[in-house]
């Protein structure tokens, strides 16, 4: 069979064609599957109610905060629809991702009535809205983000949970990591783990116990923990001593990467509540010692703030057992996909993931992932195109190789290594 090669005039349609049609493996979100009922959100209230829209609102209304979460969601969904969507024009990234998906469901954007579009889901199945959403999207699978410390989680998976094999479990540790006295050591206890306040080797061996018998529970796809910008590595604290003691050697033994996502300052105004987290640039030596010091774990990152971008990918140079990935929370926005797939690319070549949704409502895969698309096939689009002007010929197969690569197969090989 002839493997074509694309002509030059043919390069962006071909690539915007290829990202188009190739299904992504969404490798980072906050979705759930069915089988864990009332955590698994979706539907058009939820698409209103996701905290960056309710920033934007209490930013646009009059509205104050007391007054806004003494609503019930419904009410809170009419106010966002109200304020963002008919007082003003939807324009803003979250927002325009709400006209996107409504528009992929068919319903008529020209009437702008809200309460047609959520009878329109009404008395749609779970399952079959999953399938729909999975298909507009073209996604074939999504890592989730379980929680062992949460005990509205804790049940499911109890109860040996068997469930939609599109979502994949990630074991995520932040309260042992960033609330070990507070949480994560009392949670521990009332699970049976023998854990203390001062980390002795027998409280050690008990954390590396616990890790390994949810590592065997879950299959996690990697463990994972978002970290302040003032993250430190070493440092001689509970969080450096269980991450040393505790978390790599597990990851290492288990062959589970550890992903790292570093750069998020929690509740800088907590009467946003979940809407209340900001950004600030980290120190990515301490990135640099857990890579050159732990050569044998497989560490997986993402950095919040936009000023760490470079200096992440040229890490990402030097450190084989590094995988950069995504655009995360504050980066996903298209104008920060753009430049920093360009900067990806450019010093990393196909060596990295460059996006994933971070969806925390189903319905967000409707839009995330063709808007990210758009992005990335534009970014790739003048790549090939400056490759193919350089005098290398660009074949149709290499092309789609190299696009399943990035939406998914970096990934897996990442974990296969």
């Amino acid at each position: 069979m002839v493997d074509p090669v694309i002509r030059a005039g043919d390069v962006r349609g071909a690539v915007s064609a290829a990202v188009s049609a190739q299904p992504v493996t969404d490798i980072h979100t906050h979705l759930f599957g069915p089988e864990f009922g009332e955590l698994l959100l979706w539907g058009v209230d939820e698409l209103l109610t996701y905290h960056y829209l309710i920033a934007e609102t209490l930013r646009a209304s009059d509205v104050g905060y007391d007054a806004y979460w003494a609503m019930s969601q419904r009410e809170q969904a009419d106010l966002v629809w109200k304020t963002l969507f008919i007082e003003n024009s939807p324009i803003s990234e979250a927002c325009r991702g709400v006209v996107t998906a409504l528009q992929a469901y068919g319903f008529d954007l020209t009437t702008r009535d809200l309460d047609s579009y959520r009878d329109a889901l009404r008395d749609v199945r779970v399952e079959d809205h999953i399938d729909r959403v999975f298909e507009l999207a073209n996604v074939e699978s999504v890592i989730m983000t379980n929680d062992p410390f949460d005990p509205v989680e804790q049940p499911a998976w109890a109860a040996d949970r068997a469930g939609d094999p599109r979502f994949l479990p990630a074991l995520r540790i932040d309260p042992l990591l960033n609330a070990y006295s507070e949480t994560g050591r009392p949670t521990l206890t009332a699970l049976g783990y023998a854990a203390d306040a001062e980390l002795s080797a027998t409280g050690l061996a008990e954390i590396r116990r616990f890790l390994d018998d949810w590592v065997t529970r879950m299959q996690p796809q990697y463990m994972a923990v978002s970290l302040p910008p003032d993250f430190a590595y070493p440092e001689d604290s509970e969080r450096g001593t269980i991450i040393r003691e505790c978390v790599l050697p597990v990851s290492r033994e288990r062959n589970v990467p550890f992903a790292v996502m570093i750069g998020v300052k929690r509740a800088v105004n907590p009467r946003l509540r979940m809407a209340g987290d900001g950004v600030a640039k980290a120190d990515m030596s301490s990135l640099e010692r857990l890579l050159e010091q732990h050569p044998d774990n497989k560490i997986l990152a993402t950095l919040l703030s936009r000023e760490n971008q470079h200096e992440l990918c040229v890490i990402g140079r030097k450190f084989p057992n590094l995988l950069v990935f995504g655009c995360w929370w504050f980066m996903n926005n298209p104008s920060i996909i753009d430049e920093i797939t360009r900067q990806r690319i450019e010093l990393l070549g196909l060596s990295v993931i460059p996006q994933h949704s971070d969806a925390r409502i189903l319905d967000q895969l409707v839009y995330k992932w063709p808007h990210s698309r758009a992005v990335i096939a534009d970014v790739l689009a003048d790549k090939y195109a400056d490759l193919s002007a350089s005098g290398w010929a660009i074949r149709q197969s290499e092309l789609e190789r190299d696009i399943a690569a990035l939406l998914g197969g970096n990934f897996r090989r990442f974990l296969a290594r």
